[in-house]
């Protein structure tokens, strides 16, 4: 790719190379590096230790990936093959069918926290073949409920951005749990005297506090990402209205 005037740097924009080791291939290396990436972070992510885990050199994932940022595309995408296509043909019709989608991607970016940290980075993501079926999907999905194909693919944007911007305080969140070794019901029971000395002066965050006495945390963020995520529906399904009067 080095070399080539004009060449896009994105793995979806030239051919894979054939050839290397039989037992190596990029499904591999893909593999291996969501792994390597769930147990120890996107700052663990190189060539080198990908490789020593693959027990390859790195010459030889080149073969099959150009270098990192090639494998960050390819990663992101094989997350989003863990997702299913949306489709409005099931019940409740396109905001069941964008609610869903919305869960499903919260979910894989909590099971893979180094995700949130990558979008930015990842050049022509949506060139990506998982990433696209779902893009194609959803767009589908706004264009039945009466969405103009651009207006879709801004309602998805904008659904994408509250997703993983929630996510991204969620893994700063849990991030503190795993640095520690303690559990979230651990750390908030170690917490609860500062807890309510800080309050003590604050009477509607104390009450919002005592509010949520025997909720587990897990429950409290689903509720808050839920409540955010039917605001977000909630202004679409507005502006849908507006578009039929415009009509």
């Amino acid at each position: 790719m080095a070399g080539r005037a004009g060449a896009v740097p994105s793995v979806w924009a030239r051919r894979n190379k054939s050839g290397g080791q039989p037992a190596l291939s990029r499904d591999r290396i893909v593999a291996e590096a969501i792994g390597l990436l769930d147990e120890e972070g996107i700052d663990a992510l190189s060539m080198r230790a990908l490789g020593s885990r693959l027990d390859a050199g790195a010459t030889s994932l080149y073969r099959h990936v150009a270098g990192k940022d090639e494998l960050i595309e390819l990663v992101v995408d094989e997350v989003y093959g863990e997702l299913p296509v949306p489709s409005s043909e099931g019940a409740g019709g396109w905001r069941a069918a964008v609610e869903g989608n919305a869960r499903d991607l919260r979910a894989a970016a909590l099971r893979h926290p180094w995700m949130v940290s990558v979008l930015g980075r990842v050049g022509l993501s949506r060139l990506g073949p998982n990433l696209a079926q779902v893009s194609e999907g959803l767009l589908g999905v706004f264009e039945a409920a009466g969405f103009g194909l651009e207006e879709a693919d801004q309602a998805m944007s904008t659904v994408t951005a509250y997703v993983m911007g929630m996510v991204t305080s969620e893994v700063a969140y849990l991030s503190v749990f795993a640095r520690s070794g303690r559990s979230e019901s651990e750390w908030r029971e170690g917490l609860a005297p500062a807890m309510e000395e800080s309050l003590r002066d604050l009477p509607r965050l104390r009450a919002g506090h005592a509010a949520q006495e025997g909720r587990s945390l897990e429950e409290i963020r689903d509720s808050g990402f839920d409540y955010g995520l039917q605001r977000v529906l909630d202004g679409l399904e507005a502006r849908l209205a507006r578009l039929g009067g415009e009509g």
